[in-house]
């Protein structure tokens, strides 16, 4: 047995969480704000999380995927000896940790940005980058996604597919568990799977999610030797179906998430650091009703610092955008507003039927009762180790959304209100 069959993460935004100043306008004074995360762990055990998902903790220019040092902690965060003690106090709560690695891209300002750019095309580490040098305006390296503060890496140069496999390898031999991949979708699988073996001959118990929007998640967990890839298309048809009174289309979606769970495990959520929060989208009591997804079907499930005290945060398309949902938290949880704390009773009453319930880490759903405003689904353990076990789960959003969870006999494991 994996220690992933049931990890649960509680995942985390480093930089904001802990108050760090996000765009300085000059010199920042060094800050051991990590160990700001060490009186949370414990909340984290009261939720029920058994892993800690930190954002990016590495040297950047502002936001954190604009990386100018991957072996070292970024000082608005602190240095090595803050993270090993985040380390050991996770360990000592047998809390796992996954790092939040960016590989497809570095901050324009990277040292070896600057020395590819000085050196010219024929340097030492011009391949490192894809560069035009016939630019009429000069040197133009490739950017990703149109933000010129974020250079790509080229993938296919050796020395690039080296570098990252130490970064790795450095921070699983610090303690990690794993790490979540930043934009994987935009790097070719052929990447990962020339890098990953090497890093796993090491750590052969280390857990690599690529984050993924788009594409045929199942062939690229197969091509790239990942172990899992982030699930937008279950999160969007949750949100999506409860804001819009429409279950068909998370039915739909449910059938399909089936498909890849006959493949890999996919990295389920409701909210992460890049979007809007779920009780903003579809309101505090439905936000509920998509924990209830989120924890009684197949997959390996995260949530969002924040989510379990039903925040509110909308993300913008400008500058600034995520800083909503990407906020500061108070010093220690005894301080939350007490607004949140049903919502953090029925995360911790959920989780805890998946403590319980074990197999539906792997479950497949099965649809009994389907209209716009009402869905009924079965969740069965996929395969004879866990007998024919199963949940029924029932969500209804034609008035004050609520839901149930039965067992097969009937009796109420959770219920809204």
């Amino acid at each position: 047995m994996s220690w992933t069959d049931h990890v649960i993460w509680w995942h985390v935004y480093p930089l904001g969480f802990t108050g760090a100043p996000i765009r300085p306008d000059g010199p920042v004074e060094p800050a051991p704000r990590l160990r700001r995360l060490l009186p949370w762990l414990d909340h984290a055990l009261e939720l029920g999380a058994s892993g800690l998902a930190l954002g990016p903790v590495f040297a950047s220019q502002t936001h954190g995927y604009d990386t100018v040092d991957h072996f070292r902690i970024d000082p608005r965060l602190g240095d090595d000896a803050d993270f090993d003690e985040l380390i050991a106090q996770c360990r000592a709560r047998g809390l796992r940790v996954l790092l939040d690695g960016v590989f497809n891209h570095v901050g324009a300002e990277h040292p070896l940005v600057r020395r590819a750019l000085a050196e010219g095309p024929d340097g030492e580490v011009a391949d490192w980058f894809r560069i035009d040098w016939s630019a009429p305006d000069g040197p133009r390296p490739a950017v990703f996604e149109g933000h010129g503060s974020l250079v790509a890496l080229n993938h296919e140069t050796p020395a690039v597919r080296d570098h990252v496999g130490d970064v790795l390898r450095h921070w699983l031999d610090r303690g990690a568990d794993g790490w979540r991949l930043d934009a994987a979708y935009a790097v070719d699988p052929a990447f990962w799977a020339a890098v990953l073996p090497g890093v796993r001959d090491q750590h052969p118990d280390a857990w690599f999610v690529g984050e993924v929007i788009h594409g045929d998640h199942a062939d690229i967990v197969r091509s790239s030797g990942l172990d899992s890839v982030t699930q937008y298309e279950l999160w969007k048809a949750i949100w999506s179906s409860l804001a819009d009174r429409n279950c068909f289309e998370l039915d739909w979606t449910l059938r399909r998430h089936g498909e890849l769970l006959t493949v890999f495990r996919p990295a389920t959520f409701v909210g992460n650091h890049d979007v809007t929060r779920i009780a903003t989208t579809v309101g505090p009591d439905a936000a509920v009703l998509a924990a209830v997804v989120l924890l009684t079907v197949g997959g390996i499930p995260s949530i969002y610092a924040g989510d379990e005290h039903a925040f509110t945060g909308t993300k913008e398309d400008r500058l600034g955008g995520d800083d909503a949902v990407r906020p500061e938290f108070p010093e220690a949880p005894d301080q939350l507003a007490e607004w949140g704390a049903g919502t953090f009773r029925a995360h911790q009453q959920l989780i805890g039927i998946r403590r319980r319930h074990p197999w539906l880490v792997d479950a497949r759903t099965e649809t009994v009762e389907l209209t716009n405003t009402r869905y009924v689904y079965r969740a069965h353990a996929s395969d004879d180790t866990a007998g024919d076990a199963w949940l029924q789960v029932e969500l209804d959003v034609t008035g004050t959304p609520a839901a149930v969870v039965r067992d097969p006999g009937g009796t109420e494991l959770f219920a809204t209100g």
